[in-house]
């Protein structure tokens, strides 16, 4: 699904990766674990596309090298082929949720009744068909998390990429989202990239990549 070669990363004189290389299987659940200042985050928005590695180092989906495409064709790879859940699910106050789920797909060219329709089938299949008109004050942070990961669905994406997307939940909701991925593993068979610190969650997993320091240390 992703092969990622030679990626360094430097801020200033500070390396934050350090020559990562990393294959990413498809239809399966990695998770990337390790302390604080390893670099987590780093490496997924570098595989994410949001932040470019350093020269020499390559991100390719399927054959495509990502890391040499214009910054316009990379916004419309993106939007096709990665969803995106963050620790704050980062929905926008002001729109119900079935608005901030349909977002990607229009901003994609799909039409609004089509990106709409997909929208609530995709809440409705999440759990989420009692509260399409609600806003996200008005929703638990189990079901805002619930609702980012639809929006991270909406495009059918190749993989979804997830930044210690259960890091503010409390147990109970942490543990219906961990059992959420696995399903969608499951039923879709959709690729999970997510850093966490949380090891119930890694030793889940398919594959679980141990980073220190800037680099892996394990891959198990």
């Amino acid at each position: 699904m992703i092969e990622a070669r030679n990626i360094s990363k430097h801020f200033g004189n500070l390396a934050v990766l350090k020559g990562i290389s990393l294959d990413i299987r498809p239809h399966a659940v990695t998770t990337i674990l390790g302390p604080s200042g390893a670099g987590k985050t780093t490496l997924l928005q570098i595989l994410g596309t949001l932040s470019s590695p350093d020269k020499g180092g390559t991100v390719t989906y399927d054959g495509t090298d990502v890391t040499s495409l214009s910054e316009a064709k990379l916004a419309a790879f993106r939007n096709r082929h990665i969803g995106f859940v963050f620790q704050s699910h980062q929905l926008l106050p002001e729109f119900n949720i079935v608005e901030n789920v349909a977002m990607p797909a229009l901003i994609g060219g799909r039409q609004s009744k089509e990106a709409y329709t997909e929208a609530k089938r995709i809440l409705t299949d999440l759990g989420l068909a009692h509260r399409l008109e609600h806003r996200p004050g008005e929703l638990s942070g189990g079901e805002c998390q619930r609702a980012a990961v639809a929006r991270a669905l909406i495009n059918k994406p190749s993989v979804i990429l997830a930044d210690e997307p259960s890091g503010s939940l409390d147990s109970r909701n942490r543990t219906e989202l961990h059992r959420l991925f696995f399903d969608l593993r499951d039923s879709m068979g959709a690729t999970f990239v997510i850093v966490t610190h949380d090891e119930t969650l890694a030793a889940d997993s398919d594959c679980i990549v141990r980073m220190d320091d800037g680099r892996i240390s394990t891959i198990v």
